[in-house]
C-alpha cells in the first residue's frame, strides 16, 4: 500500500525552477510533520525542509532563501518550491512523514544541468 508518492522532478537548467509534490495516502495526514530530504550519488540522504502540523517551517542554510516548503492539508499534499537552482541540488528527492509512523516516499529525481 502506497503511502506517499512525489512527483514534479526533471531537468532544469541553473537559475530555474521546480516544483515538488508529496501526496499522502494517510489518516490523519495534518497531524504529521513532513520533510524533504535529498540524497546525491556517493553522498548522504540530508535534510533540506520541514513542515510541522502547525505549518512552522525549517530550512537547511544550503536552500534557505531558494526553497519553501508549504502544506495543503486538503489535498493532503506538502510542496516544495525550487528556485534559482545551482547544479548541487541535483539529487533524488524524497518526503518524509512522521508521527505515530514515519512513511517515506520513493524519491523523484531533480537534475540541474546546462
Amino acid at each position: 500500500q502506497v503511502q506517499l508518492v512525489e512527483s514534479g522532478g526533471g531537468l532544469v537548467q541553473p537559475g530555474g525552477s521546480l516544483r515538488l509534490s508529496c501526496v499522502a495516502s494517510i489518516s490523519s495526514f495534518s497531524r504529521y510533520a513532513v520533510g524533504w530530504y535529498r540524497q546525491a550519488p556517493g553522498k548522504q540522504r540530508e535534510l533540506v525542509a520541514t513542515v510541522t502540523s502547525s505549518s512552522s517551517t525549517n530550512y537547511a542554510d544550503t536552500v534557505k532563501g531558494r526553497f519553501t516548503i508549504s502544506r495543503d492539508n486538503a489535498k493532503n499534499t506538502v510542496y516544495l518550491q525550487m528556485n534559482s537552482l545551482k547544479p548541487e541540488d541535483t539529487a533524488v528527492y524524497y518526503c518524509r512523514a512522521t508521527w505515530t509512523y514515519v512513511y517515506w516516499g520513493q524519491g523523484t529525481q531533480v537534475t540541474v544541468s546546462s
